[in-house]
């Protein structure tokens, strides 16, 4: 393929619209169409005009918000536009008065209104600095060559053209086409979903072929895990691959939470109601008074108005706000940022988490269990990369053993022997934890090598002289030491060859096995034996590897030196024969052990756990059973392709283990789900997890292992990568989502009672006394005391039922239902039930002061008006008891939350405040009230209490019946 020369945009031949595909390009020609150097690099000066020209090495990421548009898209809200609509009607009504004074009611309601977005943005502003953070704390930095001098930068100075250095542990900062390469492998999981690392050579590719299969490059996003190599980078930024998903992810649309719908649904239901309530009155009020003038008008306007403030619940949506933000900065101390609000109740609901396997359900620490040779078998306790454990024969230590047993010294040459035969190095880092740099399955002959007590002696015994690399072809690795402790034929150390890969390919290269300190013939029924061990492990979804080693002489050493004095990698291939066989291995990642916990605790709270993962078949049933994920079944990528959409319906129902699946398959899952009726919560790392996680109702993405990508995509980021944390968000959400019901509950009846007050107080004018005042048209309650019950004695209250502790096991009752409304026709009648209590004894306390109603009272019109106010706010006091339970006693648990305690005494406190203090009473149209008229009020608003007393003891009653009958 001919390339035309000068350096071309990434992925285009130079003056060209052709995308070049770099795998199918010659490292040299690559290095020359790219106008760099495979020695030296750009020069200094080159790369800093590439910068200019191509910009930072970054993801788009969405431009910075302006604070007034965030501010802005915080009143695109029903219940918001609602009270926006009141202010307007409010200063109207106020200019059609003569503009005197200031407007009040309008004046509150904004200020309600600002603050309540303020209290949003703030949070969310909040969920981004956490996220920020994550993504300062994972930057990648790179090595590089330029002015032929190795430097270290942040990757978002590459250009296309610069000379990456690649070793292990290395994170790959940009597409790039690999000049030079030994050993080098890469974890290409977060962009192609292939769970082995893939083996990379400079080598080019004959024909096209797909992502996951073009050896030849490397890409942005994913890590060496062994060997090193060099690559000129051919693509930055969106132009790379992981750009190109990044760019897929506009295309994936978010669905609104379930608690957003329903917020939508009661702001639109309250608006209808408020109009047509409003319409009604007013058109009553104007056939019965009559409206002869302009200030007939505005009175009847400002009753609608009067009307629209009751109906609607000023103080929802920051109470709501509150809330949610209290809920999310308690799960971000568990260990899970939520972006959003809203989808803290969207966790509560979930019905189905989709986890994946690696580092989420398991440690993703790479952990030996056994070590099987000819003379038995070891058990290693401990897990993950602390050296904290022991290698136990028959229940003891293995040096306690005697010396004199063949096991124990079987075992030493095991472990030693394939820490010798690894490139992988477990450290322990400044915060206590261990840490990998190299292969896991290398580090978990390390860390038992450790745990058996074995790594001093090894390290002053052996050194090591050369290597012969890993490839996949071969499945194997060797490398040369020598043994200081043995001499050969001219007195000097003795060098030793020592493999390490799968069983059966080292088995066809041996011809002794180890017995104890001797060796013997390898016969067949020896390797029947090895076959059944390594059967055997695998079969309980062990990695299985074996060791071998074999004394070299040094005139073998000699022909396999290159001029270098490094083991020649074809020359070191001819020594690995005639090996002596030691014994097998069986590596696992073992599961959390919390997480096992979690999902127990998922299972009882009716939430099913799905495995979806990349590994293998048996791997991910293995881990599934002692995780305690339900069922026998499994299903690949592969069984997937093959089911129609009927099929798929039922499996996604049956089956809870889905194995080598590709990213593409985790969003088919979820969509399967979401049409079954599910609340999904999925999991995921990878950049091509982010559509699924966008797609899902609650995208998890892995704070520690995830890209940068599946972080934007998600609404909610683990810290700790723990499954458990999403089981304990869930109940976190369900506290919160229950809290909610209880605030809305009290909220919407007091509404209710206010509404239904004005309501009634109009139409019944003539029978309670009101049409017979001095006033043309007089209202029950001004705009002013309902604003006053709304945003100050119902606030603290609803608030206080926001944080409520738990008061029964939330985990014990299955997910709510996706169609189940938040506000169901249950809770509605409630509403309209203890609505209807408020508003009666609030108007009998107003008749019983007026003269002329059912109850003939000697007291002005302003002195009853306030005993109504006031028996409505002691009514609503005791309504917050009421709310908190459908069903259970007030008395019960009723000293649980002192918050809800201090809410009422405050709202005692500035009632007796608004009644008696004069400047008050000028702003609110209040008089003093009498000891007797107070206690009057208390009594009346009592029976709000009892009622609701009275009617959970007959639910409860009918409860027992239901049950005591189903038995």
């Amino acid at each position: 393929m001919t390339v035309s020369s000068g350096p071309p945009e990434p992925h285009r031949a130079s003056g060209t619209d052709v995308e070049v595909d770099w795998a199918l390009v010659d490292a040299d020609d690559a290095v020359r169409a790219l106008g760099t150097s495979a020695e030296r690099g750009l020069t200094g000066v080159e790369a800093a005009a590439r910068l200019a020209r191509h910009g930072p090495n970054e993801l788009d990421a969405d431009p910075p918000e302006p604070a007034w548009r965030r501010l802005v898209a915080q009143l695109v809200d029903p219940l918001i536009l609602l009270l926006l609509a009141a202010v307007a009607i409010s200063t109207v009504a106020w200019a059609f008065e003569g503009a005197v004074g200031v407007p009040v009611d309008a004046v509150v309601i904004l200020l309600v209104v600002v603050a309540n977005a303020a209290l949003g943005v703030v949070q969310e502003a909040k969920a981004a600095d956490a996220v920020a953070a994550l993504r300062d704390m994972t930057a990648v930095a790179v090595t590089v060559v330029r002015d032929g001098r190795t430097e270290r930068l942040p990757a978002a100075a590459l250009v296309p053209g610069d000379l990456l250095v690649l070793a292990e542990g290395d994170a790959v900062g940009a597409d790039a086409r690999l000049v030079a390469a030994s050993s080098l492998q890469i974890a290409e999981a977060a962009l192609t979903g292939e769970s082995a690392p893939v083996t990379k050579s400079p080598a080019t590719v004959p024909s096209p072929v797909p992502l996951g299969d073009r050896t030849d490059l490397v890409f942005k996003g994913t890590a060496v895990t062994q060997g090193s190599g060099r690559a000129v980078v051919t693509a930055t930024g969106m132009r790379t691959e992981m750009g190109r998903v990044a760019a897929l992810l506009a295309e994936t649309e978010q669905e609104p939470t379930p608690l957003q719908r329903e917020i939508q649904r009661v702001g639109r239901t309250l608006g209808i109601a408020v109009v047509v309530i409003a319409v009604v009155v007013m058109v009553a009020v104007g056939a019965t008074s009559g409206i002869g003038s302009v200030q007939d008008a505005v009175d009847v306007l400002l009753i609608g108005v009067s009307l629209a403030v009751a109906a609607v619940p000023e103080g929802l949506p920051a109470i709501l706000s509150v809330v949610l933000s209290i809920g999310v900065q308690a799960m971000s101390r568990r260990g899970a940022i939520v972006k959003s609000l809203s989808s803290v109740e969207t966790l509560g609901s979930a019905t189905v988490i989709c986890s994946d396997k690696t580092g989420t359900l398991t440690r993703n620490e790479m952990t030996m269990l056994k070590v099987r040779t000819r003379s038995g078998v070891a058990d290693i306790s401990g897990v993950g990369y602390a050296p904290d454990g022991e290698v136990l024969v028959d229940g003891r230590p293995l040096l306690a053993q005697d010396a004199a047993l063949d096991l124990r010294e079987e075992d030493i040459v095991v472990l030693s022997g394939g820490t010798l035969a690894s490139n992988a190095e477990v450290r322990q880092a400044e915060d206590g934890t261990w840490e990998v740099v190299g292969d896991p399955t290398e580090a978990a002959f390390v860390v038992a090598e450790r745990k058996a007590g074995l790594a001093e002696r090894r390290r002053e015994r052996f050194a090591r002289i050369g290597e012969v690399p890993f490839t996949s072809e071969r499945k194997l690795m060797s490398v040369v030491v020598e043994d200081r402790e043995h001499r050969d034929g001219a007195g000097g150390p003795l060098p030793v060859l020592i493999a390490k890969g799968a069983p059966d390919v080292l088995l066809e290269r041996c011809s002794r096995v180890r017995q104890g300190l001797d060796t013997a013939p390898l016969t067949d029924e020896d390797r029947a034996v090895v076959h059944a061990d390594v059967a055997a492990m695998s079969a309980d979804a062990l990695r299985t590897l074996a060791v071998a080693y074999r004394p070299l002489t040094r005139a073998e050493l000699a022909a396999a030196t290159g001029p270098d004095g490094a083991i020649d990698a074809a020359a070191g291939l001819a020594l690995e024969r005639d090996l002596i066989l030691v014994g097998t291995v069986g590596i696992i990642d073992p599961p959390r052990a919390e997480a096992a916990r979690a999902i127990d605790e998922a299972r009882r709270a009716g939430v099913r756990v799905v495995m979806i993962t990349g590994d293998h078949p048996a791997t991910a049933l293995r881990i599934a059973r002692d995780l305690g994920i339900g069922g026998d079944r499994v299903l690949t990528g592969a069984d997937l392709d093959g089911l129609d959409a009927d099929a798929l319906a039922r499996a996604v129902e049956e089956v809870s283990v889905f194995a080598r699946v590709a990213p593409e398959h985790k969003l088919q899952l979820v969509e399967a789900l979401q049409r079954r009726g599910h609340v999904v919560a999925m999991t995921g790392d990878g950049v091509n997890d982010a559509p699924a996680l966008k797609r899902a109702d609650i995208g998890v993405a892995m704070g520690i292992t995830g890209t940068e990508v599946s972080k934007e995509a998600a609404a909610m980021i683990l810290t700790d990568d723990d499954f458990s944390t999403i089981v304990a968000a869930i109940r976190q959400g369900r506290v919160i989502f229950g809290n909610i019901r209880k605030f809305l509950r009290y909220l919407l009846s007091s509404n209710m009672g206010e509404v239904l007050t004005m309501l009634l107080g109009v139409l019944l004018a003539g029978s309670l006394g009101l049409s017979g005042q001095a006033e043309e048209i007089v209202v029950p309650l001004l705009a002013t005391q309902i604003l006053w019950i709304n945003l100050v004695t119902d606030s603290g209250p609803a608030l206080a039922m926001g944080v409520d502790p738990e008061t029964e096991d939330v985990m014990a009752r299955a997910p709510r239902r996706p169609e189940q409304r938040v506000i169901d026709g249950r809770m509605w009648g409630w509403i309209l039930a203890m609505g209807a209590a408020m508003a009666a004894v609030t108007l009998l306390a107003l008749d019983i002061h007026l003269p002329g109603g059912l109850v003939d009272g000697d007291a002005g019109v302003e002195t009853a008006r306030t005993a109504a106010f006031t028996t409505l706010v002691l009514a609503q006091l005791c309504n917050a008891l009421n709310a908190r339970s459908e069903t259970a006693s007030a008395l019960r648990g009723l000293l649980a939350n002192r918050w809800l305690w201090a809410a009422i005494a405050f709202g005692v406190v500035t009632q007796v405040l608004v009644v008696h203090v004069p400047l008050l009473q000028a702003a609110f149209g209040t008089a003093p009230l009498s000891p007797g008229q107070w206690l009057l009020c208390l009594a009346l608003a009592s029976c709000v209490l009892w009622l609701d007393e009275l009617r959970k003891l007959v639910v409860r009653a009918r409860g027992r019946m239901r049950h005591g009958h189903g038995r």
